[in-house]
């Protein structure tokens, strides 16, 4: 009798979440037994199902907002990129512990190097937000060793404290979304605020666009974000959803999971024709 392993996504909402099909398609790929469930969790009731999961034989679980963060503190082990980002999206259960790993990180680089096509090495950055998404990616970002990086948030000290917490890594700055400095042209802005998810649009700086700029949403949705909108609107030189992103940290997790690496080419393929 073949076991099938139990595995889901943890957020609140989850209900938008494309993950279940994203590894159902990798385990088809694969020949992988697995089930994998959508687990939507008050952040009140984190830690206790958490817990259940793994007391009822679950796996693993993928993390999203707004628990990444908080979801740290209950690991038994951190992976380094998790302890860097202070932040966790993949959460394996093995022999009675928990390891926390953030693949946000790698995802995003593969699909701006790989699916994109866009080299980071001396660009100028500019991330919009400063929550647990943004922490995941800015380690990573910074190892591509880019001429600078400015996080932009509503508020000023949660960006200030993510740009002291990774300015051992790289040139890295912060600044409110009103006040970024524009005296050199951004090659690469992502929005990585929960704005496109609530369907909200903040207040994204028109001066920070120009026509050389990438304009990446880590939103992803069955039409376009607002932030993608607004970039188009604007004059980039490319605006893009958040799915490759997407199908590669899904990736990547399952790889931590299974111990095999899926092609994402073709689960991208049918993820963005079916969008």
């Amino acid at each position: 009798m073949t076991t099938i392993d139990r595995y889901g996504v943890m957020g609140y909402p989850v209900s938008h979440s494309r993950s279940p099909v994203i590894h159902r398609l990798f385990a088809l790929q694969t020949n992988q037994h697995i089930q994998y469930e959508l687990l939507e969790v008050a952040p009140d009731r984190l830690e206790a199902a958490v817990r259940q999961f793994q007391r009822t034989g679950g796996k693993g679980l993928n993390i999203t907002v707004p628990h990444k963060s908080e979801v740290a503190r209950l690991c038994d082990q951190l992976s380094e990129p998790a302890s860097t980002a202070g932040a966790v999206n993949t959460l394996s259960f093995r022999e009675g512990e928990i390891r926390g790993d953030n693949t946000d990180g790698i995802g995003l680089l593969r699909d701006l190097a790989i699916n994109q096509g866009i080299t980071l090495d001396g660009a100028n950055i500019l991330i919009l937000g400063a929550g647990g998404a943004t922490r995941g990616i800015v380690g990573p970002l910074l190892e591509m060793q880019p001429s600078s990086l400015c996080i932009a948030n509503r508020t000023i000290d949660k960006a200030q404290a993510l740009a002291e917490h990774f300015s051992y890594s790289g040139p890295v700055s912060a600044c409110r979304f009103n006040m970024v400095p524009v005296s050199e042209e951004y090659d690469l802005i992502i929005n990585a605020t929960s704005a496109g998810v609530r369907g909200e649009t903040p207040p994204y700086p028109e001066s920070a666009i120009s026509e050389h700029t990438f304009c990446y949403d880590l939103s992803y949705g069955l039409k376009p974000t607002p932030f993608s909108v607004w970039a188009r609107e604007h004059g980039a030189a490319r605006s893009v959803m958040g799915w490759g992103m997407l199908v590669e940290q899904a990736a990547e997790s399952f790889h931590i999971w299974r111990g095999v690496l899926p092609d994402t080419a073709p689960v991208l393929k049918q993820m963005t024709i079916t969008a």
